[in-house]
């Protein structure tokens, strides 16, 4: 069985970009079957890997096998056209976390050269305070409120339910909050997202050099694959075109009635 789900972009055109996505507490890889598509037909390679599994008793072994899969899933990627850069790691909740921790840790020293990422985009990032989300119904108003999504959840048998209540690891979250990476990073939360810090995650943007932190109104914790799914795979590739860019926005609005 692969370990990965891999996302094309459309047959003739050049790879602008290399994508893997972390997923968070109780996902599967087909929880990001839309965004990897989406993505990859504006000619991204989107690479899907599992769910990292923390444990609080080893956070530094957790971080490492973490680090040797992205490794693994960015340098099996080359046998098309070598690893195509911008190499951006999207991470999700827990995958968010970890993404995070990994690049606060990491950063400073000699990472490989190949799967380091030139920017991450770190989505529902969870708050310190836990939140009980009790029943799947419930777990389910928490995390979106996309019919599509809902189902795509429900009908998957690897979906872990009731794993929102699992509490991350204090040391996890305080070192993804606390990171100091260079690297650019879009951070991307729903206003409507019971298990976040707002206000955490405000100063950890202006913490970082080049950050971006997004709303999306009306979202949930799922803010990838929410009611707005559209406009937040369009505001995620408005982040790597500019990346590609040099952090220069393609588009600058001159005048605007809206």
């Amino acid at each position: 069985m692969t370990e990965y789900t891999d996302h094309h972009g459309p047959e003739g055109l050049r790879i602008r970009g290399t994508v893997v996505v972390v997923p968070g507490r109780g996902e599967t890889r087909a929880t990001y079957g839309r965004f990897g598509r989406r993505l990859a037909a504006d000619a991204y390679r989107v690479r899907v890997i599992d769910a990292p599994d923390i444990d609080a008793d080893d956070l530094t072994g957790s971080l490492t096998r973490l680090g040797t899969r992205l490794a693994e899933a960015v340098e099996g990627t080359a046998a098309e056209a070598g690893v195509v850069h911008p190499v951006v790691l999207v991470g999700s909740d827990s995958g968010a976390a970890a993404v995070a921790a990994l690049l606060s840790r990491t950063e400073g020293s000699s990472p490989p050269a190949a799967w380091w990422p030139d920017a991450v985009v770190l989505a529902g990032l969870p708050g310190h305070t836990a939140t009980a989300v009790g029943t799947w119904d419930h777990e389910l108003d928490v995390r979106t409120s996309c019919p599509a999504h809902r189902g795509t959840l429900t009908d998957d048998s690897q979906v872990r339910r009731g794993s929102l209540n699992d509490a991350l690891p204090g040391p996890l979250l305080t070192a993804a909050y606390e990171s100091e990476a260079a690297v650019p990073a879009l951070l991307l939360i729903g206003d409507a997202d019971p298990l976040a810090d707002h206000d955490a995650l405000a100063r950890a943007a202006k913490s970082l050099t080049r950050a971006r932190l997004s709303t999306v109104r009306g979202a949930h914790h799922d803010v990838l694959n929410d009611l707005q799914h559209r406009s937040v795979a369009a505001e995620t590739i408005t982040f790597l075109e500019t990346l590609r860019n040099e952090l220069v926005p393609v588009v600058a609005v001159e005048s605007s009635a809206w």
